[in-house]
């Protein structure tokens, strides 16, 4: 497996040349999750609808960023086309397991967190996946990966808190990035459980 620098480095390559489509796609996400939000009443509701199949969607996107294929801003919605129920299931699973986690103490939350981290990659691959099958494919292929993902993401935090100092004009770059590095780490992840 590559060292995370590497990862991060490749998945930098990545969007070479792919910036402004990666930008403009992630804030459509980010408005549609927004605007989801701002719904009087139906906006929890609706909110918690939507998350798992736009989390699919982003992970389909930024797979396709990865493995130089056609990457589209309709990729978002490739959930909502395709097995929409399991994703919304799958969220749901994702954020029981995770808040039972946090219940117990802070770390096993964080652990639990970064075992089911893959979901959204495995489901973007295999939408007629079990919601159940994806979470438990996702905690099987993170066994001894999970710090590894850890330490990604502590990166990731610093590049977040450089982005406050830009008044939060930098997420427009760190957000996709973000995206592309977990879908770089997916691909390595997996290419290590074969």
């Amino acid at each position: 497996m590559k060292e995370n620098t590497q990862i991060m480095s490749e998945a930098r390559a990545s969007l070479n040349g792919k910036w402004p489509l990666a930008i403009g796609t992630f804030l459509i996400l980010l408005l549609i999750s927004m605007g989801a939000a701002l719904i009087p009443l139906a906006g929890q509701i609706i909110g918690i609808l939507i998350a798992g199949p736009l989390a699919v969607g982003g992970a389909y996107f930024a797979l396709n960023i990865v493995r130089d294929q056609v990457a589209q801003t309709d990729d978002l919605f490739f959930s909502f086309n395709n097995n929409l129920s399991n994703s919304i299931l799958a969220y749901l699973l994702v954020v029981a397991f995770a808040l039972i986690g946090f219940v117990l103490l802070i770390i096993p939350g964080v652990i639990v967190a970064l075992a089911l981290s893959q979901t959204w990659f495995i489901l973007a691959e295999n939408p007629s996946m079990d919601s159940y099958d994806a979470i438990m494919r996702s905690k099987k292929m993170m066994d001894g990966y999970k710090f590894k993902l850890f330490k990604i993401q502590l990166r990731l935090l610093g590049l977040g808190l450089l982005c406050l100092l830009t008044l939060g004009i930098g997420f427009l770059w760190l957000i996709p990035y973000q995206y592309v590095v977990y879908a770089k780490f997916y691909e390595e992840v997996k290419a290590a459980n074969a």
